[in-house]
């Protein structure tokens, strides 16, 4: 399951940088506070505060979208479609590819195991979304 870990986090963090970099690019430097919705940022402080009460544990990284939850960054997508339409197929082929690999991400963080079609299931959403978005 490591490789698939390590596929899956790879992934994340590079939806998470579509995502930002695409938002900087059209919104501009201030793109968190007008293209995010105050739920998602607020969800997102919380924690960033809650971690830095812990001192002795590196943080997740200086921005707030890495505070964000994997599904969160679909909403974002959603949220800001206009700025995306270009780039993705539709909302709900975003929301099918995060869901897949979100439900398998779950259960890999947890220490489970995934069979040979999940396995397969998440090579194909990734090698899909890579294709599309041209990362």
């Amino acid at each position: 399951m490591a490789t698939v870990y390590i596929a899956i986090a790879a992934f994340e963090n590079t939806v998470r940088d579509f995502v930002s970099s695409r938002l900087l690019d059209v919104v501009g430097a201030d793109w968190w506070t007008s293209a995010v919705s105050e739920k998602i940022r607020t969800k997102a402080e919380t924690r960033r505060q809650e971690e830095l009460k812990i001192r002795w544990h590196t943080p997740r990284g200086d921005e707030p979208i890495n505070y964000t939850e994997f599904g969160d960054l679909s909403a974002i997508v959603s949220q800001n479609w206009t700025h995306f339409e270009n780039h993705l197929v539709s909302q709900d082929w975003v929301r099918q590819i995060t869901g897949t690999i979100e439900r398998s991400r779950n259960v890999i963080m947890h220490s489970g195991e995934l069979g040979l079609q999940d396995i397969e299931r998440i090579g194909t959403a990734i090698r899909d979304w890579l294709q599309q978005v041209g990362a």
